[in-house]
């Protein structure tokens, strides 16, 4: 069977220190209930800088520079262990600063919602001028912006959301209606931050790993978002206004949503559209949250370290043709959390895991690594919130010694073999499987591990709609050469057949 394969991956992170303060929703919310709070007042002696968020080793392994096997040589926690001279340029993506970033929400801005000062206009223009992946067609969009006293009445009487930048107005977020509370100067703010940061994964996306953006016909975007009106809340489509601005002209679109596993359902639905042979090239992307930063701010305050969640996250991935090359997604493969799987530990991870190895017969040590939720602990510990990852690898383990695929003693060395230590940012669907997908292709293509498993999980009761779980996983694996789709043989072997009968017929022909 030819199935689809991952072709490219990208990974980005945006740093967003007055973001933090400003619009994360922890913060938010004690702004409104408790205004004098001293958590609010310590908060931001507790921000990281730009070049401190880029010397986090997590923050590394992200964009690629390092890998999640690095992460093992440094004693937790990791914050107060920072790199030297760190790059914001990674194998897989970039760290963006904010000062860029906000530029850069103005630039995806299509309907002028977005007014920047003069001054800051001409020093963002500046510097995105000199970006690699920001073409003059974008940085046009930036134009020459307004008078600081115009924003500061469209903030002051007409209900826009401010912009700062080291605790200074640049800018703001008109509202775009003036009773529909779906078009808010506050939601279009987070809509175009998730658009930005999107985009800014779609850029990398195509620079590196040589994508023609011609040659992609469909794009899935899969965040938390939901951008619409009153009419229609959640209607889309972030992903066509995404492909129109990374130059996937020749793109459709529609946005997938399921909380925090809603990247791994895509994956599923792009590499099940591919397979079919509907398009020969589908991008997952997805941008990320303004909403969750600084989501665990007054733990991290409380224990006197830094806001760790101060990066907006976003990555992105192309699933294409069966090249006979790149490593493949088994679609037969695929574990799901069903309407009557059950809640508990044990039972979700059985749907997820060991049904699709049932599928396959493998066992559990089959799988070289598993990606889980993949949440940084240096940002979930001082939270009350354990390590993550490790939680998960454990209990995978244990359903491997339930099934005899290895022994109660040998859970610690299955962990650290099969399972790895978590890097990525709490920004709800970000971490949840996906950002390993970039050393799973990486590493299969160089004979490392054969296989990965990619495992999303969601949390559906936060919408208040079901008090349901949910989680899909999938099988990335070694490429073993195209095969023609209905025999299961090569093209050539296919060509000799027909060769061969030919010669049959015409042999019975001139003997008839």
């Amino acid at each position: 069977m030819n199935y689809p394969v991952v072709k490219g991956t990208s990974y980005v992170l945006v740093h967003a220190e007055d973001m933090v303060i400003h619009n994360g929703t922890t913060q938010s919310t004690e702004r409104v209930i408790n205004p004098n709070s001293e958590y609010l007042k310590k908060l931001p002696n507790h921000l990281r800088s730009f070049e401190e968020a880029v010397n986090y080793i997590p923050n590394q392994v992200y964009i690629g520079n390092m890998r999640p096997e690095d992460l093992r040589e440094y004693a937790q926690p990791w914050y107060d262990k920072p790199l030297e001279n760190a790059s914001r340029n990674g194998k897989y993506g970039e760290m963006m600063p904010e000062d860029e970033f906000i530029g850069l929400v103005k630039i995806v801005d299509t309907f002028d919602l977005v007014k920047l000062t003069k001054e800051y206009t001409e020093e963002v223009k500046a510097k995105l001028e000199k970006h690699p992946l920001i073409n003059d067609d974008l940085v046009a969009r930036l134009k020459t912006g307004e008078e600081l006293a115009e924003v500061e009445k469209l903030i002051n009487e007409q209900g826009a959301e401010a912009l700062y930048l080291d605790g200074k107005i640049v800018g703001c977020v008109k509202r775009a209606h003036d009773v529909d509370t779906n078009l808010t100067a506050h939601v279009l703010f987070e809509n175009l931050v998730c658009k930005a940061s999107g985009v800014l994964a779609g850029l990398n996306l195509v620079a590196k790993n040589d994508i023609n953006p011609e040659d992609v016909e469909y794009v899935i975007e899969c965040s938390e978002e939901a951008c619409g009106d009153m009419n229609q809340r959640g209607g889309g489509n972030f992903a066509k206004s995404i492909a129109e601005l990374v130059g996937f002209k020749n793109a459709t679109g529609s946005d997938t949503r399921g909380f925090c596993a809603a990247p791994t359902h895509s994956l599923i639905v792009a590499s099940s559209l591919v397979q079919a042979g509907t398009f020969k090239n589908v991008v997952v992307i997805s941008g990320g949250s303004t909403a969750k930063l600084g989501m665990n701010g007054k733990n991290h305050v409380e224990k006197d370290m830094p806001v760790l969640e101060d990066v907006i996250g976003g990555f992105a991935v192309l699933i294409g043709e069966n090249d006979g090359v790149n490593p493949i997604l088994r679609t037969d493969l695929v574990g799901r959390h069903t309407v009557g799987t059950g809640s508990s530990p044990q039972a979700v991870m059985t749907a997820l895991v060991t049904a699709p190895l049932d599928k396959g017969n493998l066992k559990i040590t089959d799988i070289d690594k598993y990606s889980v939720e993949m949440q940084n602990p240096d940002v979930t510990k001082p939270a009350g919130a354990g390590d993550v990852p490790n939680a998960n690898y454990k209990m995978i383990g244990a359903l491997g010694v339930m099934r005899k695929d290895l022994e109660r003693a040998q859970i610690k060395d299955f962990i650290e073999k099969h399972g790895m230590e978590g890097w990525a940012p709490t920004q709800g669907h970000i971490p949840s499987g996906v950002p390993f997908l970039g050393f799973a292709r990486e590493d299969i293509l160089e004979g490392k591990i054969k296989n990965a498993m990619i495992i999303g999980k969601g949390s559906l009761f936060l919408g208040r709609m079901t008090n349901l779980f949910d989680g899909v996983s999938i099988v990335v694996e070694k490429n073993p050469g195209k095969a023609d789709e209905e025999k299961g043989v090569s093209e050539e072997e296919v060509r000799k057949l027909v060769a061969e009968a030919m010669r049959d017929f015409a042999s019975h022909l001139l003997q008839d």
